[in-house]
């Protein structure tokens, strides 16, 4: 048997992966889980705390920005990447999340937002009575 028939049908490991709304190309983001909850890092480069808005429902997490306007000026410009106005990005996760528990910090240009999850989706654990 060939090493191509192998791999041909080996199985796929699948990983879910979190669904953005809106086109979220504009805000690239990591999102890290473990077994009390997600913790999602957005690039903000030059965005002060007051400049972002979170908004999280049951398994939803918006975030919301507004950088400076461009001008619609040419000025001499040769290329125009860097993205200007509002911004938006929503991420649906597996497990319901604890809001009234979020903490969300801007450094250097990185948002780092904690989202426990709910209680109902923490794994629990059962001890073992011995009879």
């Amino acid at each position: 048997m060939s090493n191509l028939y192998l791999t041909r049908y080996a199985p796929v490991q699948r990983r879910y992966r979190p669904i953005g709304f809106n086109g979220g190309s504009r805000l690239p983001v990591d999102v890290k889980a473990d077994s009390e909850a997600y913790e999602i890092t957005a690039a903000v480069p030059g965005l002060k705390a007051e400049d972002l808005q979170i908004e999280i429902l049951e398994d939803v997490v918006t975030l919301r920005g507004k950088t400076a306007e461009r001008s619609e000026e040419n000025d001499g410009y040769l290329l125009r990447e860097i993205e200007m106005g509002e911004f938006a990005r929503s991420l649906r996760l597996p497990d319901p999340l604890d809001a009234s528990k979020a903490e969300a910090v801007v450094e250097n240009g990185v948002l780092t937002l904690r989202i426990p999850k709910a209680e109902g989706a923490r794994p629990k654990t059962i001890k073992v009575k011995a009879h």
